[in-house]
């Protein structure tokens, strides 16, 4: 009895697994077919940031002293986070410069000490709650805007057109927690 119960409670416990595959799985599906770059940018989008991170890894000098993050949309890579210098930011900049498929650079580190893991809770609980903004205003498709958070700055990524931008940075604006909203959108024409 006791045996066919903890077997029964195993299969229980490994379905859960499943289904939440499943649903990461769909959730994932849906998030890939509905944004507006191509399936290629997006896989490409997220070789750029594996590679930058490497690349700062490879350098254990920089790596152990700045805080840094590579978001890439669309081959345009937003860099955010803390460095001791300006001299430093550059550096970490220049790693950015070096891959062939970044289009663009948007660097945003700011000189200071790195932010500690409170900060960066806050930071995901303000890009959280500007995210459900996004997917519930009136006349936006959130799911075209990319949010990263840091330090209670928020930026805004994705291919919008210039009405999309301007509710996109309003809703993130009117979000509690947020200090500024920084827009790195990339504009597409109104069809």
């Amino acid at each position: 009895m006791k045996k066919s119960l903890l077997v029964i409670l195993s299969l229980c416990f490994l379905l859960q697994g499943c289904a939440a595959l499943v649903v990461a799985g769909a959730a994932g599906a849906v998030s890939t077919a509905h944004d507006r770059r191509s399936l290629g940018a997006q896989i490409e989008d997220s070789e750029i940031e594996f590679k930058l991170n490497n690349a700062l890894g490879e350098s254990p000098e920089l790596y152990k002293i700045v805080n840094v993050a590579f978001i890439s949309f669309n081959r345009n890579v937003l860099i955010v986070g803390q460095a001791p210098s300006r001299h430093l930011s550059l550096q970490v900049e220049q790693l950015v410069h070096n891959n062939r498929n970044v289009r663009n650079v948007f660097n945003q580190i700011r000189i200071g000490k790195p932010v500690g893991l409170e900060v960066h809770a806050d930071d995901a609980w303000i890009s959280t709650k500007v995210k459900k903004q996004l997917l519930t205003a009136e006349k936006l498709d959130g799911s075209h805007v990319k949010v990263y958070t840091e330090n209670n700055e928020v930026f805004l990524m994705g291919l919008v057109n210039d009405s999309e931008a301007q509710q996109a940075i309003e809703v993130a604006r009117n979000v509690r927690g947020v200090i500024k909203v920084i827009d790195v959108f990339e504009r597409v024409k109104t069809q």
